[in-house]
């Protein structure tokens, strides 16, 4: 049967050269699980598959999206299924690798069915959210679903706008589309998550953020600034600089709070994660432990626990 090799973790724990190293194993691409990395803008910050990774193993959903173009995990669901459909035929196995928790739940489970939202729709309330800010969507979205809006992250803008849009394109509470029930696959899903201990990860987190520094995130985050505004910004590295731009912050503070920040959002994470026990944990070094018993579990000769 078709396998799906999901490689997942935290940011920064190494998922890249394990992905790298399994995709060349089984000959396989790499599907990106990356709601940041599909936006061709942001190589540096993103810490995107650089040349040299892409001549190694061809890509998808890699730079594929203007920062101004929409894009949702119902999207990356739809795409990404009928990827795979296209691949399976050539391929017995694929890797696909990321962070983005949304984006992997969508793939191998699938997200509730949503309504089409009307562009016209979405632009008003973009245009509110520039204009106003995200409080009196807000107030909306607790007039239109008082049950979602005690659930949902009242500060992320991406979740609190797409309820509203959701509530006033159906007539109906986003809640109550949230049905959380899982989607069959016509192929096999092994999740593997890669682990570090925490003082080891937090350390290759503030290295990363010194050496995107280093390869020109001041430059790529200034070419973006105007477009601060948008969701595909709303993220760790660019935020930070954007108020050291605007001269709130000093460069010294604006880097120290990019790592902090990173190491916060690889706890929110792991949390998330370690809430799918279909997940097989293993240390992101060990890769030969990986690469024999994935080889196993596709000859279906040991189950996934024995990793």
């Amino acid at each position: 049967m078709k396998t799906l090799v999901v490689i997942l973790g935290p940011t920064g724990v190494g998922k890249t050269e394990v992905s790298l190293r399994l995709a060349e194993q089984f000959r396989s691409p790499i599907l990106s699980a990356d709601s940041r990395q599909i936006y061709k803008d942001l190589p540096v910050g993103t810490a995107a598959p650089t040349a040299t990774d892409l001549q190694r193993v061809p890509h998808y959903f890699v730079g594929a999206l203007e920062l101004t173009d929409y894009y949702s995990a119902s999207q990356f669901e739809r795409e990404a299924l009928r990827l795979l459909s296209e691949l399976f035929e050539t391929h017995d196995t694929i890797i696909m690798s990321g962070g983005s928790m949304l984006y992997i739940d969508a793939v191998c489970k699938g997200i509730d069915d949503l309504p089409t939202i009307d562009e016209t729709l979405r632009q008003d309330i973009l245009a509110l959210y520039e204009k106003e800010g995200l409080t009196p969507i807000r107030r909306q979205l607790r007039l239109l679903d008082p049950v979602y809006y005690k659930q949902v992250d009242l500060k992320n803008p991406k979740r609190v706008i797409h309820a509203v849009e959701v509530c006033l394109m159906s007539g109906k509470p986003y809640s109550s589309f949230r049905t959380n029930r899982s989607k069959e696959r016509p192929f096999r899903v092994l999740k593997i998550g890669l682990t570090r201990d925490r003082e080891e990860l937090y350390d290759r987190i503030n290295c990363r953020v010194n050496q995107m520094i280093e390869n020109g995130l001041l430059d790529e985050a200034r070419r973006v600034y105007p477009y601060r505004h948008l969701n595909a910004l709303n993220t760790v590295g660019y935020k930070e600089l954007f108020h050291y731009f605007d001269g709130e912050w000093s460069l010294e503070f604006a880097v120290r709070k990019i790592k902090q920040n990173s190491r916060i959002y690889a706890r929110k994470q792991t949390t998330w994660f370690k809430r799918d026990k279909s997940i097989v944990w293993v240390h992101a070094n060990e890769i030969d432990k990986i690469q024999n018993h994935l080889e196993a579990f596709i000859s279906q000769t040991v189950p996934a626990s024995s990793l």
